[in-house]
Formats: structure tokens, C-alpha cells, sequence
């Protein structure tokens, strides 16, 4: 039997895991199939607990933008394993990263660690609220900025997914002070400032919508919430959790030229370890303990084997800026080959893309907020996704998760995917 171990897996971990999962959207409760348990990986390639391969596109969601096991961030992160694992002390590999993406991200004068992108946004919003004085945040309809109580109403990914519109457990206090507004609805935004302008703290947003899948900004909408924020007083933080050093060596907002007052990083400068970041202007984060009155900590943050991979990665990135060049590439061929394929069949299909983040649409002309998303055909897409596992192709299991490419990915793998999807598509009923 081709999934033997992974249902046996399943059927073990079920017994201690909630779910069998440690995040719920590796449950596969969007899509048809058992789960594959993966056991290695290399390249753009992973291997499951049944010997089967596959070509990973959901790579790790997104670190693994150099593919499976780069030979620099292995070396890096075994060299640093040798000397140790955690001291309870600054090491000077957390003062070379954060020197690194200080010179990379023109907002960015000060950044402070921390062990995940959850971590991240709640002491953003919580410093936020402390340089302003002001309660209120704003986050965007299919934003998913985390799992802290306040930034769980109305969030893509895994909520998404399993329909839940926030999550048991999380009083009506702590979302009273957020409010919600459409993706790329600049007149939204600006209206809710005309009424409450005053107690507005700060509008988080992902420059790049990528766990709504990948929905990029529509033009000015970014410069648009940078002037209305300005204008009231607010803070823009920048969720670049999944696109910084993704999109471009300097994250989303050099590809868009915005500058937001504070960010947040995560995935790629961990070089596939846990790991979290925020940073932003001096004076604000200036606030932070011990500089500041703003409390926030972590006993592992900063972690050696973290901040190695992290500087190991973006060495690489650095060094070889024609990477960026190679992502972009396979990411067009990959949505030329979708936007074929589906029109050859006359299915309706949009394909959401900004660099190496890919999400088709099917059954959607037009894929701009939560709204629209949420008409796509899913009970299609679960076929498809099902088709790919059975052609060897990991795809995120769920319409709402972004695709990852990395630049150990060919041209052949991509063309591979695309004719498994124009394979199923052309046996799916217009």
C-alpha cells in the first residue's frame, strides 16, 4: 500500500497530538488524502515515510528559499551545533544579523529577535500601542498575522481553511480594539480614519497577502495606507513574515517602495529554523526593554543554530543577487503555464503571483481581497491537490496557503506541475 506508514503515522500520532498536528492545516482537512509523514529532504525535493518523492512547493512555508539542505546553511548551522545550542547571552552571530538586515531594509535602523513570527506581531502591536498611546489596531480581512488573541478576527491560513471565523477561547475584550477592513479597499481605510482616526495605534498588513494565498497589493494601495497613516498619526507595520527577503533582498517593501514604520521577519532569516523578528524606526524601537518601558522577552530568542542559518542564508542572497532573477523566471513559467492550460479548457482561472508566491484560482476571474477568494472553487481544487500528490507534486494543502518556489527548483519540475494541472483540469467539467 502506497500511504502504509503515513496511515499508520497518522493513527499514532493522533493518539498524542491533537489532530495528529502540531498546525492544523497538516491535517489535510481541506483536501482529499492521507497526509505524507516526510522523513528528508534536498533541493526543491522531499522524501516520505513510504519512499515516495515528491517536488516540494510548500517548503517548510516558505524559509526554504535555497531548497532543502543549502550546503552554506548546513555548514554554518553544524559549526555553531559544535560549539553549542543556547547560552542565555547575546552572541555576536545575533549582532551580525541584525546587521545584515538593518543594511538591507531601508526602514529598519534597530531589530530585536524573537523565536516566532506570532512573537513578532504581538510585540509589534504591542509597542504600537505604546508609542502612540492609542488602542485601536487594523488588520485586513484574510491577514493572518499569527495566533495571539487580538489578530485571530477574520484571519486567512489555517483559519481559513477549517472555517473558523476567530477561535474559542479568545475573550470579545481582547478583538474589541481591532477592526477589520477589505484587502486593497483604500476607501475602506480611509473612511474608518475619518471616524476613528484619533484612536487608531497602528494598520498591520501584509505588503503581499499570502495566506489568503497570494494576493498581491493593488497599485497605490500600499502608498495610499502609507499617507493615510501618516496623516492620523498611526504606525504602519509591515507583516513580512513570509515575503521579507522572499520577494526581494530587501523585502516587499523595496519591490513596492513603501516604508513602514515598524516590521516583521520571520522564515527566511531563520534559513528554516524557528525564528521571529521585528524592527523599525530608532526612537520606536528605542522603547523596548531594556532601552524602554516596553516589555517584551525570550529566553531562546536569538537562538545560535537560528541566527547561523539566518546569516548563512542571507550571505548566499547577498552575494549571488541573480537568484532573485532565477525565482522570478520560474515563478512566470510556473503562472504562464496555469493561465495556458486553464484556458485551453475554458475554465475560469486567475493565478495570484508576486515573485516566488504563487496560488491558482480556479473558477475566480478576478482574486483581490478575502471576499473573492472565498468564491474560488475549492472542492476543485481539493481534486487537483489530490491529482498532484498522486503525480509526485507537494502542494500546500489548502486554497488559502501561497505556494513556495526556491532556486533549487528547475525548469523541468515546474513543467511538470503545470501538465499534472493541465491534466486534471482537462477532465474536470467546464
Amino acid at each position: 500500500m502506497r500511504d502504509a506508514n503515513a496511515r499508520s503515522l497518522r493513527e499514532r500520532a493522533e493518539r498524542v497530538i491533537p489532530g495528529g498536528v502540531d498546525s492544523p492545516v497538516r491535517a489535510y482537512r481541506a483536501v482529499p488524502g492521507v497526509p505524507p509523514h516526510i522523513v528528508a529532504g534536498n533541493g526543491a525535493h522531499v522524501v516520505d515515510a513510504d519512499g515516495n518523492e515528491f517536488i516540494d512547493y510548500v517548503l517548510a512555508y516558505g524559509p526554504h528559499i535555497l531548497g532543502h539542505q543549502p550546503p552554506q546553511v548546513v555548514a554554518a548551522v553544524r559549526a555553531q551545533l559544535e560549539r553549542g545550542i543556547a547560552y542565555g547571552h547575546t552572541v555576536a552571530l545575533e549582532v551580525e544579523l541584525a546587521e545584515r538586515i538593518v543594511d538591507a531594509v531601508d526602514s529598519v535602523e534597530m531589530v530585536r529577535f524573537v523565536t516566532s513570527g506570532t512573537e513578532a506581531a504581538m510585540s509589534a502591536v504591542r509597542l504600537a500601542r505604546a508609542a502612540t498611546g492609542r488602542d485601536r489596531i487594523v488588520k485586513f480581512a484574510g491577514g493572518y498575522h499569527g495566533h495571539a488573541d487580538a489578530l485571530l478576527a477574520e484571519a486567512g491560513s489555517g483559519i481559513a481553511t477549517l472555517g473558523i471565523p476567530g477561535s474559542p477561547g479568545v475573550p470579545a475584550a481582547a478583538v474589541a480594539t481591532t477592526t477589520v477592513v477589505p484587502y486593497n479597499d483604500l476607501e475602506a481605510v480611509a473612511a474608518l480614519f475619518e471616524r476613528e482616526g484619533d484612536q487608531i495605534a497602528a494598520v498591520i498588513v501584509e505588503p503581499v497577502a499570502g495566506n489568503m494565498g497570494c494576493v498581491p497589493p493593488e497599485p497605490g494601495f500600499l502608498d495610499g495606507l502609507r499617507h493615510i497613516t501618516s496623516k492620523w498619526g498611526a504606525l504602519l507595520v509591515f507583516d513580512e513574515v513570509v515575503t521579507g527577503f522572499r520577494v526581494a533582498y530587501g523585502g516587499a517593501q523595496s519591490l513596492y517602495r513603501v516604508r513602514p514604520d515598524l516590521s516583521l521577519f520571520g522564515k527566511v532569516i531563520g534559513g528554516g529554523l524557528p525564528v521571529g523578528a521585528y524592527g523599525g524606526r530608532r526612537d520606536l524601537m528605542e522603547q523596548i526593554a531594556p532601552s524602554g518601558p516596553v516589555y517584551q522577552a525570550g529566553t531562546l530568542s536569538g537562538s545560535p543554530p537560528a541566527m547561523a542559518a539566518g546569516r548563512a542564508a542571507l550571505d548566499v542572497l547577498r552575494e549571488n543577487p541573480g537568484l532573485y532573477e532565477r525565482l522570478e523566471g520560474l515563478g512566470q513559467r510556473l503562472q504562464s503555464g496555469f493561465e495556458a492550460a486553464a484556458g485551453a479548457v475554458g475554465m475560469t482561472c486567475t493565478v495570484g503571483r508576486v515573485g516566488s508566491m504563487v496560488t491558482p484560482f480556479i473558477g475566480i476571474a478576478t482574486a483581490r481581497t478575502f471576499d473573492e477568494v472565498q468564491r474560488s472553487d475549492r472542492e476543485r481544487f481539493g481534486r487537483l491537490h489530490a491529482d498532484w500528490l498522486d503525480a509526485g507534486i507537494l502542494w500546500p494543502p489548502s486554497q488559502f496557503e501561497t505556494a513556495f518556489l526556491s532556486t533549487a527548483h528547475t525548469d523541468e519540475d515546474v513543467d511538470r506541475t503545470v501538465e499534472s494541472f493541465a491534466a486534471t483540469l482537462s477532465t474536470v467539467s467546464v
